[in-house]
């Protein structure tokens, strides 16, 4: 197959007139610029490569608005995790696979082409492994395949509820696995992922909160070269709890107890200091930032400038999906450093364009943490096409090389136009094409859930 963008956002730049070969597995065998569009499909004026969402936990979009109501304390990320374990205490699998799909197919819509689904939601709602321990993983592979989007499924690893091996509280008894549980469920999952042409496996330990970390030596040999996914130094009630445990904070003790490298991705790692987010910079890790999830749930600010400077690598991911949007997770990013430093245009180099420069690093980085081939456009990586809408009035009038600017602080998903995942167009026109399929099988689920 061969496709021609009028503009196209290269790994190594803008080009204009080109064209792209896909081979029949939907990667980029070649590219030509400054070439005659022939016979090719014709995508658009202004083609962007696809977005890795890194971090997602899919069920809680169906939750999304329900904890927007003050308690009678301060609340935080630990009264919001109450109201999340009232919530999934009904989801069925079939529940679950709808609403997966209805996360799928909005990360679509924003231009995400990857998902990388941090899943804990494994037992029925006794904590009873299903006859099937994989089940629900199951379910959001089916999701994944159905909507088209790639998928990076990352098993979680729940073992405790606090530093120690605390035992777990009741609202966590579907997420609970023993060691050899836990091998039971990714050998499963495994077998689910062949359903799925785009689709790989790695390892979420939840925590060290939630694990020990003799527990992660243990369960990395399940990922064999797949990625590693842990939630760290998201609270600072974690990093206290954390310290009076250990003596050290939590990524500190993590970098000292575990081989973490590039196959890593430290979510969320919001609480650091200095010292920490520089070896944090220099493992290699990718740092899983969630800025819309963060700002809803009072996390803090990730000290972005700092690990930047020492070359750390960064993706993006919409957590809780309280809000669903690739362009409002990149500039609230960036807002929250100029809220901090009070100044503008913070995470980029001098004379660089800001949203331009979050949306590479953040193409790069996502890639790497879901070990995905979508580093961009480029050969050898998957043939994820995003075409942005030239008249939207964010982007009008504007030279290519500047739309991702509008795109990321003026805009929003209605400046996509089309999504093609490995060469095949599943937005047309900004909806996904089973759009009113899931959102009717959706709205059927969460009424079913709620009687």
């Amino acid at each position: 197959m061969e496709f021609f963008a009028g503009n196209a956002l290269l790994a190594n730049g803008w080009a204009r007139d080109v064209v792209f070969k896909v081979d029949a597995s939907g990667v980029i065998s070649g590219i030509t610029a400054d070439a005659s569009p022939g016979e090719a499909q014709r995508l658009g004026h202004v083609v962007v490569p696809g977005m890795a969402n890194l971090h997602s936990h899919a069920f809680q979009r169906a939750m999304a608005g329900l904890a927007e109501q003050r308690g009678d304390n301060a609340d935080s990320f630990w009264t919001w995790r109450q109201t999340m374990y009232g919530f999934l205490d009904r989801l069925t699998p079939d529940d679950v696979e709808a609403i997966a799909a209805l996360v799928c197919s909005e990360m679509l819509e924003a231009g995400f082409t990857t998902l990388g689904e941090f899943h804990y939601l494994h037992h029925d709602p006794h904590g009873r492994p299903y006859d099937d321990s994989a089940e629900m993983a199951g379910r959001i592979v089916a999701a994944a395949a159905a909507t088209s989007i790639s998928l990076t499924l990352l098993p979680v690893f729940y073992a405790h509820g606090g530093f120690g091996g605390l035992p777990p509280a009741p609202g966590q008894r579907r997420f609970i696995n023993d060691i050899n549980g836990f091998a039971r469920l990714m050998e499963s999952a495994g077998r689910h992922l062949t359903h799925h042409p785009n689709a790989r496996i790695g390892i979420a330990p939840h925590s060290l909160r939630a694990v020990t970390v003799e527990e992660i030596g243990e369960i990395l040999p399940l990922a064999a070269d797949g990625p590693v996914h842990i939630h760290v130094a998201e609270q600072t009630a974690e990093v206290d709890d954390c310290v009076a445990w250990s003596g050290r904070r939590p990524v500190e003790y993590l970098l000292d107890s575990l081989p973490v490298d590039d196959r890593w991705c430290a979510i969320h790692a919001t609480h650091m200091t200095p010292s920490e987010t520089e070896a944090l910079a220099r493992s290699g890790a990718v740092a899983g930032l969630c800025p819309e999830t963060e700002a809803n749930l009072g996390d803090g600010i990730f000290d972005a400038p700092r690990y930047l400077a020492a070359s750390g690598r960064f993706g993006i991911g919409s957590d809780s999906h309280i809000h669903i949007g690739l362009a409002e997770e990149l500039r609230l990013l960036e807002y929250g450093q100029r809220l901090t430093s009070r100044s503008r245009n913070i995470l980029c180099a001098p004379g660089a364009a800001t949203g331009d420069s979050l949306f590479r690093a953040a193409v790069s980085g996502g890639a790497q943490a879901l070990g995905q081939p979508v580093d961009g456009l480029k050969p050898g990586q998957r043939a994820d096409f995003v075409v942005l809408d030239e008249t939207h009035p964010s982007l009008a009038g504007r030279p290519p090389e500047r739309m991702i600017d509008g795109w990321i602080f003026a805009g929003d998903k209605s400046c996509v136009r089309d999504v093609h995942v490995a060469g095949r167009r599943v937005v047309a026109e900004g909806r996904h094409i089973a759009r009113g399929r899931i959102r009717t099988a959706y709205a059927k689920a969460l009424g079913a859930a709620a009687g």
